[in-house]
């Protein structure tokens, strides 16, 4: 089973190199966080032994089980929705937060991490497609948070992560992938006090279509450790 998640973990670097020579573009500045959901820690630890550095997990509680049982060295990220009561919780485990969706949770987190002594960096979660089951803030509200993230000592906003329609034709996600780094780019320009550099996006079944549109985060889950059980293709909405 190491053996399988190296081979798996190697097969994704290639790929994602690939993608990145494609549209010119550094492989190095290309993150890969594994999506580590239901994943157990032994095997997860066979991952990080192959070289994983980055870990994203959906579920707050998930991730504080897990942390004790694997080395201290890992970068973790919370790649799911953000409930405004697990805000302290996720302050004390996580570096990166992928799914700010309001001012109200950014400033929750800037509290917390305040309180901790730590310093995160977060990005804002944008919802393009409207879908009822997903987080994110609308396209006209963004400002609301990136103005928000302005007057954070403890949190730095760093980018955006959108999340878009499943369809196992990643040529369906272009649009919202393009779509999303135009609004990067636009928000940089308004928002020049903040270093917006990040755009979380791409899973299994389309990040090297999104490396193509410019991801810097892309969260993988299935390619490195399989189906988790009960789960079908379009059952991982993040990874």
């Amino acid at each position: 089973m190491a053996a399988a998640i190296a081979r798996n973990l190697e097969a994704v670097r290639e790929r994602i190199a690939a993608a990145a020579r494609r549209a010119g573009r550094d492989p190095a500045l290309v993150t890969l966080v594994g999506v580590s959901k239901t994943v157990t820690a032994a095997r997860i630890l066979e991952a990080v032994d192959a070289g994983l550095t980055d870990l994203g997990e959906n579920r707050v509680q998930e991730a504080r089980d897990k942390a004790p049982q694997l080395p201290g060295r890992i970068r973790w990220h919370l790649v799911g929705h953000l409930q405004t009561n697990k805000a302290a919780h996720a302050a004390r485990l996580f570096q990166v937060i992928h799914s700010v969706d309001s001012a109200g949770i950014l400033r929750r987190l800037d509290q917390a991490a305040g309180r901790e002594g730590r310093r995160l960096e977060a990005l804002v979660q944008v919802d393009l497609a409207g879908e009822p089951t997903k987080s994110g803030v609308r396209e006209e509200r963004m400002d609301e948070v990136l103005e928000c993230a302005a007057s954070c000592g403890s949190v730095a906003v760093r980018g955006l992560m959108i999340l878009p329609p499943y369809d196992p034709d990643p040529e369906k996600a272009r649009p919202y992938f393009r779509r999303v780094g135009r609004l990067l780019e636009e928000a940089r320009a308004r928002h020049g006090a903040l270093r917006l550099e990040e755009l979380s996006m791409g899973m299994t079944e389309d990040f090297e279509v999104a490396i193509e549109e410019g991801a810097t985060m892309v969260r993988i889950g299935r390619a490195l450790f399989g189906d988790r059980p009960g789960k079908g293709a379009g059952g991982e909405q993040t990874s």
